[in-house]
């Protein structure tokens, strides 16, 4: 006796209220905007750690670029090895730690000492561009560009000429281990040994006023910044 056939729910062909129906796949699809890779070095990109090119971004310009302090001339040495192995002196021209000379007088003795201008801070020519910018900003001991955010400010032409004067004065600059107030000792001249407390102080001459008793009165005493130090 011959089987009845089974209709198409019976066979499992209709589908029952619950059942899975997933949703078809089209591989020609593009992906959404937002699961795009973003361009790494568009101009007003978000990446904190991407630079902003600008429009002059072309010129040889000065850039002021921080580091850890008491590391400027290793990240100095270390920029400029990596110029050399990176073949890049087409960009970046010169990197320099601005610095003075200044004198210190201690225990009665004067010495000169190279101080660093802006300790933590060095400047580097350059063309800023994706690749200079990358040798620079990975160098070991550097911390990033000064500017606003991830927009790295070039110096001004006066800003820069300014700096270099200041590093080829020829007269040191003065170390002052005293303020007003304060006392002091007298270390040359007549007054040589004599204790006084500081009045004045003129940083451009630099000179110092020290009201020094003398036959029981206080007396004013103008001096060098290099005649006295701190009692």
């Amino acid at each position: 006796m011959a089987r009845p056939k089974k209709n198409k729910k019976e066979r499992g062909e209709i589908k029952q209220s619950g059942d899975y129906d997933p949703e078809p796949v089209y591989l020609d699809t593009e992906p959404a905007a937002e699961n795009k890779a973003p361009d790494m070095f568009a101009i007003g990109s978000d990446d904190d750690d991407v630079p902003k090119l600008h429009p002059r971004s072309h010129e040889k310009l000065w850039y002021v670029v921080h580091c850890y302090s008491g590391y400027e001339n290793k990240v100095r040495h270390a920029i400029e090895q990596r110029i050399e192995s990176m073949g890049m002196r087409d960009k970046i021209f010169d990197v320099i730690v601005p610095t003075q000379e200044e004198i210190e007088v201690k225990e009665g003795k004067r010495r000169t000492v190279e101080r660093r201008v802006f300790p933590g801070y060095i400047l580097v020519e350059m063309k800023m561009d994706e690749d200079s910018w990358y040798v620079v900003r990975n160098t070991p001991g550097v911390t990033g560009f000064v500017g606003m955010g991830n927009d790295p400010t070039p110096l001004r032409p006066e800003e820069v000429a300014q700096i270099l004067r200041r590093m080829s004065d020829q007269n040191p600059v003065v170390k002052l281990t005293f303020k007003i107030g304060q006392k002091v000792r007298i270390i040359d001249g007549p007054f040589n040994d004599f204790i006084g407390t500081v009045a004045a102080i003129d940083p451009d001459k630099q000179k110092v006023r020290v009201m020094v008793n003398f036959f029981g009165r206080d007396t004013p005493v103008e001096l060098d910044f290099l005649e006295v130090e701190k009692s």
